[in-house]
């Protein structure tokens, strides 16, 4: 009995959680603090920015008539017949110009706004079927680059003022159902 009484009393002691000092976790916890707290100063210092702001940099503006965008030309339903059979076609086109002639696309658009959908309605109406299919639309792109190029001229460095035509969409739907 009185080894079961020893072996009850160490028993207890034995189970019961170690009483040691939160030391460890209050080092880590200060250790993670710091790592933090130096992470931000630093991203904070290294990553300030460029010294000089962009209107500082020279020939920014030369670079930025360089830059392209895209003008819509046309968003029309056009009308082919050359399957026997009457499409329409639904057709989204847009033109990529420099910056810089812009301005001066915008002023024909604006002046020859019939002549132009006129001459687009015709490529659409002579254009074969097989041409209307093609996967890449090159024999539709080609013409209306070259109408286009003939419309808008060039510039100073005879350059044309389009830079390409840009077919974003052409659907095709039978009409004569």
């Amino acid at each position: 009995m009185a080894d079961e009484q020893e072996n009850q009393d160490q028993a207890p002691a034995a189970e019961a959680p170690p009483k040691g000092s939160k030391l460890p976790i209050i080092i880590v916890a200060a250790l993670m603090l710091a790592e933090g707290v130096l992470v931000y100063l630093g991203v904070g210092i290294l990553g300030s920015g460029p010294s000089q702001t962009a209107a500082e940099i020279q020939g920014l503006d030369e670079l930025d008539r360089e830059q392209q965008v895209e003008i819509l030309l046309s968003e029309e339903r056009f009308q082919n017949m050359q399957s026997g059979r009457v499409w329409g076609w639904q057709a989204e086109i847009y033109l990529k110009v420099r910056q810089k002639n812009q301005e001066k696309v915008q002023a024909v658009l604006d002046r020859d706004a019939a002549e132009i959908k006129e001459g687009i309605a015709l490529i659409f109406r002579r254009a074969e079927d097989r041409n209307l299919r093609e996967p890449g639309l090159e024999t539709l792109s080609r013409q209306l680059t070259t109408f286009v190029h003939k419309v808008f001229g060039v510039d100073g460095q005879d350059e044309p003022l389009v830079e390409r035509v840009i077919l974003a969409k052409l659907k095709g739907n039978p009409e004569d159902i």
